[in-house]
């Protein structure tokens, strides 16, 4: 593995927050640390189902959650917390509601990765002494470094890429990049904070398996997780019982013959002598087999550059056939075949080709392809020995180019071999067939070879043999090609279009082609494909061949190949790609209902991959004779593969505190069993796949029936949170197993995956220094300020970001709102608070903690942990802040103090647990821990006019001080302007150094144009029921109408939106509505009408404007502005108008204001829009 920059990778260390005080952050710890050990020796988060006796829970609602299981080959990260987070934070969310909520945790230890580590390490320790003291920095691993492949094929392999319309790819995968700088494997272990004394014993695998757990265990408490973690266990034989619960389900799924024996394509590594599947990978994971036709060009003259090179190891007289191997995605389009291109430069070979099933044709044939691909086909049983490649020469492609060749199926019957420069030696055989009638590349580059051919060094005939039309398409006739680069202006083979032309002309001729040549002509291409490949096979034309999809390197760092192996596998996929298809369609049909008994995706985005990968995903390799894990029970040369044996562990939790107390089994449980007692048929019983008691067990039936009444009573699993990148393997497993086991009401009911986490904007990777483990992240910031920014991280599918600036503006804001709130409930600020009746702002603040209920509860219940977030803490906060300020002096109400510190424990307690019992126990004086407390359900629902009054208040009062603040920046930029030129006495007060007063002016009326547009809309309402803009339009004016016409519209949409939503209304949700309150209701949603009285607001809002403004400003007026109609007579055109008339009155001392006392932005008030200006006071 090459080694990353050092340099960049201390430039980004650098660029990691710094925390140098951390008193604030200590002392939040503190309280922390302390609550934990509470919450564990009182066992809070120990859920069990209710007992038979049990009455007072058998009514409580269960919720069973998970997240996929942590690999244990190293030490949680931040990545694990925040996938780790969605699950505590819809737990904690649970509880509230009364929910008695389960979240327990395992650790996955199955597969190859820690086996290849171990073994690595064992090498090492034979290398460099047992504590790896003679190693030197001159010391090189043998890492191997290559780059992947970019996962796409070609319609011609060999050729720059185009994708296979018919199956699905991820754009992504998980970083590769995990293990930093280290070229060693005991280097990666030091990053790691593994003592150097003590890496040696690393090299037995098991040891893996007693460390990390272990530490997960510690990282995750220490993030204050409520995991029940009596349930916890490791995989593999190290702990029997799950084991024996992976044998039961392996044996299961056999009898149900979803578990096959047969020879099938995998990936496979040489070096381990197995599948390499994706947990086994170092690089590219979700990289699957792409299977190819690969057509015999049979060669009828060598080029003479070849001719005597050839000759030397193959001589005329012998019978041998030579066949140039194009591997192809198209067979269909093989009538069109005009030449074969090879790339220049790229070293090709000539091999023999051997079958001993005599598929092919005879066996005294040879191919020229790549080695790459001759390896590929050596695993495919195309060689003598197996994984031997039997070479003959070594040739280049401009050797062979003018090769004559046979063109199977072909109008041309014989074809030359020309230069492509775009062919790739990493993709197919590096040899392409061509057909230009349907291939842009290929159309482009025999165009250009034509045009140049002295050039090439070819013959132009050799590039100019007619192209024959074979497939035609709705939108690019009989030549998709040559029309497709006429249409994108393609001028030559190096033309960045021709990607996009390739894809579209693939798309084209697979769904909406139809064939126009041949014995399939009139039939769709989908129909054909597969009917003109088996003609070819069966004519010992053409082989199947295989290759993985992009460049695989197992752990082992070998390169890996597409082998044909006999293997035992899970028919996984649908019947056209050899599936069980019957299974297939009972996931999707769990997949798409939605409905109580459905699988909730919580997005469309999640729903539609799942959908992909359920059209895409097919058989999958379940053994492997390399790693950890548990013995396939009816061959136990065999190990279950690593994805196979963690698909159904949500159901081994339930049970899982009754079979052992340790992780690893070796202390009994509840139920005290032994592992050899959990028989298949006991298995069956308690996980409810049978009634019938197992007929020879000796476990008492009182104790089956208990472990059979705990795992009926927590199934169907809740919620599964896990990465995207799982839902192409492990999640898709996950629904597979789950259906082929048992009936529906034990199918999973949600599954919510989350993007990749970034660290502060970046990618996180130890290589670059960006990278934070969970032990780290805790000891940085703390238990609750890391979940705050968890939370704030983000919610969608799409990547996550964790913010450190966000962890640590949350320790000092934690820190702050508990001391105040200490102050305001035990210390001096109870002083200075009131009580008695609630005031204007009392009840504002009070209706805004209604509102900010229901708003956080409609977040929780989405997962939108970030809106939650966002409501229950940060705006809440916010509210407080409003509130304190406008109350001034009279001081807060008591009662609104202990209601909101009350409903801010509540409403952040799945997120900042610690903190909120702290305040809920110690400050608030409650008996009881807030893991047991509940939602404020009884919260009432916000009053509406309430609500618009405080919007009203916010928008108003942020619009006032913005207008100040933009008045001094005028006055600021005059004044510099002034300064560097001679000018006349300024004319604009200054309100920083001038006494000055705040006038509003507001209105009940709208203008007049404005109350005919809503007498026109109130009418169409009563006439039809509808606001058809075009029929109210054709009844304005058309001086009217370009002002006209976007009100209406706005008046509609604002009448649709309070339609789908539960109005607007003028109170609370409890109002009966008569017939006064629908006609007022409909006014206030017309505008004519505020849901409350805008000029008492003002009133009320004065004095604390009048603070906000600062000591210059000496009083705040409100006038009510009254609009009247008068009308005239238009001088000189013989017809009256109307002109709008307003007066104003001072609210507090009743004077009234003639229009031309009053500022012309006065006229412009309308309701719910006062207008305001600055004045000086003289």
């Amino acid at each position: 593995m090459a080694s990353a920059d050092p340099g960049n990778a201390a430039a980004a260390a650098q660029k990691m927050l710094k925390i140098e005080n951390t008193q604030k952050r200590d002392a939040l710890v503190e309280i922390e640390r302390r609550y934990q050990k509470v919450w564990a020796d009182s066992g809070v988060f120990e859920s069990n189902a209710p007992t038979a006796g049990d009455a007072s829970q058998v009514q409580q609602p269960k919720y069973f959650a998970t997240i996929a299981y942590p690999y244990m080959n190293g030490s949680l990260h931040a990545g694990h917390g925040y996938t780790l987070s969605k699950v505590e934070f819809a737990t904690g969310y649970a509880r509230l509601q009364g929910r008695n909520a389960l979240f327990p945790l395992g650790f996955h230890c199955t597969g190859m990765a820690i086996k290849a580590c171990a073994d690595r390490l064992e090498r090492e320790v034979e290398m460099f002494g047992q504590n790896f003291e003679h190693y030197t920095d001159d010391d090189e691993g043998d890492l191997d470094t290559r780059k992947a492949g970019d996962g796409t094929t070609s319609n011609d392999a060999g050729t720059t890429s185009v994708s296979d319309v018919t199956k699905f790819r991820s754009k992504k995968t998980k970083a590769v990049a995990k293990s930093g700088a280290a070229k060693y494997q005991f280097q990666i272990m030091l990053s790691q904070g593994i003592p150097r004394e003590d890496i040696h014993k690393f090299a037995d695998p098991y040891h893996w398996v007693h460390v990390f757990p272990a530490a997960g265990i510690r990282d995750a408490s220490r993030l204050g997780l409520r995991v029940d973690w009596r349930r916890s266990f490791v995989t593999t034989d190290a702990n029997p019982f799950y084991d024996s619960f992976v044998r039961w389900q392996m044996n299961r799924l056999k009898e149900l013959g979803k578990i096959k024996f047969g020879k099938r394509y995998t990936i496979y590594s040489p070096k381990d002598g197995q599948p390499c599947l994706d947990h086994d990978r170092s690089e590219g994971e979700g990289v699957g087999i792409q299977d190819y036709t690969a057509i015999k060009m049979k060669v009828l003259d060598w080029s003479d550059a070849a001719t005597n090179t050839i000759q030397k190891v193959l001589p005329s007289n012998t019978e041998a056939n030579v066949y140039f191997l194009a591997a192809t995605l198209r067979p269909e389009t093989m009538y069109g075949q005009t030449c074969c291109f090879v790339g220049p430069k790229i070293k090709y070979g000539l091999f023999k080709l051997h079958d001993a099933s005599a598929k092919t044709g005879s066996d005294n044939e040879y191919v020229v392809c790549t080695e790459r691909a001759a390896r590929n086909l050596s695993f495919q049983g195309y060689s003598a020995v197996w994984g031997e490649v039997q070479k003959l020469i070594e040739l280049t492609g401009a050797d062979v180019i003018g090769t004559l060749l046979d063109a199977p199926l072909s109008v041309h019957k014989s074809v030359r071999v020309l230069p492509m420069e775009s062919a790739q030696a990493s993709k197919g055989t590096g040899v392409v067939t061509c057909v230009p009638s349907d291939s842009p590349d290929d159309y482009a580059t025999v165009t250009e070879l034509a045009k140049k051919a002295d050039y090439y060094g070819i013959q132009k005939d050799w590039a100019t043999l007619e192209v024959i039309p074979i497939i035609e398409t709705p939108n690019y006739g009989k030549l998709t090609a040559p029309a497709l680069v006429e249409k994108m202006k393609i001028v030559s083979p190096k033309d960045p279009k021709l990607a996009e032309a390739k894809n579209i002309a693939y798309k084209e001729g697979f769904y909406y082609g139809n064939m126009i040549y041949g014995e399939f002509s009139g039939r769709p291409v989908q129909q054909v494909k597969d009917l003109v490949k088996q003609k070819l096979l069966d004519s010992a034309l053409a082989f199947p061949y295989a290759e993985p999809e992009g460049i695989v390197i197992s752990r082992s760092k070998d390169e890996c190949v597409a082998a044909h192996l006999d293997q035992w596998y899970l028919n996984y996929g649908t019947a056209e790609n050899g599936g069980d298809g019957e299974w297939n369609a009972q996931v999707r049909a769990h997949l798409l209902n939605q409905g109580e008994d459905g699988l909730n995706t919580f997005s469309t985005e999640t729903k539609r991959r799942f959908e992909e990968a359920l059209d895409w995903l097919g058989q999958w390799a379940c053994a492997r004779s390399y790693g950890l894990g548990s013995k396939l029970p009816w061959d136990d040369q065999f190990l279950v593969e690593s994805l196979s044996d963690s698909t159904i562990y949500p159901a081994y939790y339930t049970i899982a505190h009754y079979l052992h107390r340790d992780i690893y089994g070796k202390e009994p449980g509840l139920a005290n069993v032994r592992p050899e007692q959990m028989t298949d048929e006991v298995w069956d019983f308690v996980l409810a796949r049978t009634a019938k008691l197992p007929s020879d067990s000796d476990i008492s039936q009182p104790v089956l029936n208990t472990m059979r009444h705990e795992f009926q009573y927590w199934y169907p699993l809740d919620l599964r949170v896990s990465g995207k990148d799982l839902i192409q393997n492990h999640l898709t497993f996950f629904l597979y197993i789950h259906v082929a086991l048992w009936p529906s009401k034990y199918w999973p009911r949600g599954i919510r995956v989350n993007g990749f986490v970034l660290l502060n904007g970046e990618k996180m990777a130890k290589s670059t220094g960006n990278f934070l483990t969970l032990r780290e992240t805790v000891d940085k910031f703390g238990a609750d300020a890391a979940r705050v920014a968890l939370a704030d991280a983000g919610d969608a599918v799409d990547d996550a970001n964790f913010s450190e600036s966000v962890a640590n503006a949350a320790i000092l804001k934690l820190y702050e709102l508990r001391q105040w709130l200490e102050n305001m409930i035990l210390g001096d600020g109870k002083d200075g608070q009131r009580s008695g009746p609630l005031n204007f702002w009392d009840t504002l603040f009070d209706n805004e903690l209604n509102r900010l209920v229901w708003e956080t509860k409609a977040a929780y219940d989405a997962h939108l942990f970030r809106a939650a977030l966002r409501s229950g803490f940060y705006n809440l906060t916010g509210s407080r802040d409003v509130y304190r300020d406008a109350v001034g002096a009279m001081g807060m109400h008591s009662k609104l103090v202990r209601r909101y510190a009350e409903l801010q424990c509540l409403l952040l307690a799945p997120v900042a647990p610690h903190w909120c019992e702290y305040v809920w126990t110690e400050v608030l004086g409650h008996k009881h821990s807030i893991q047991v407390a509940s939602w404020p359900n009884d919260c009432p629902r916000p009053n509406k006019a309430l609500q618009a009054t405080a919007d009203y208040e916010q928008t108003t009062s942020s619009a006032v001080t913005a207008a100040l603040g933009q008045l001094v920046k005028r006055l600021v930029k005059s004044s510099k302007k002034s300064a560097s030129a001679s000018s006349g006495p300024r004319t604009v007060f200054d309100p920083r150094s001038s006494p000055f007063r705040l006038r509003i002016f507001f209105t009940k009326s709208l203008p007049a144009w404005q109350e005919r547009c809503i007498d026109l809309v109130t009418a169409a309402l009563k006439e039809t029921g509808l606001v058809d803009t075009d029929a109210i339009g054709k009844s304005i004016g058309k001086t009217e109408t370009k002002r006209a016409m976007p009100f209406i519209q706005q008046l509609k949409k604002r009448l649709d939106g309070a339609a789908e939503s539960d109005g607007v209304g003028v109170g609370g949700d409890d109002q009966a509505g008569d017939e006064t309150d629908k006609n007022v209701e409909m006014a206030v949603r017309l505008g004519r009408r505020l849901p409350f009285d805008e000029g008492a607001v003002l009133e009320e809002m004065g004095p604390v404007l009048k603070k906000m403004l600062g000591t210059r400003c000496e009083k705040v007026e409100i006038v009510r502005i009254t609009k009247t109609t008068a009308t005239e007579s238009r001088s000189g055109e013989g017809e009256e108008g109307q002109e709008e008339v307003i007066e104003g009155c001072v609210l507090s001392t009743g004077e009234v204001l003639a229009m031309e006392d009053l500022p012309t932005i006065a006229a412009s008030a309308a309701p719910g829009i006062p207008r305001f200006v600055f004045e000086p006071v003289n």
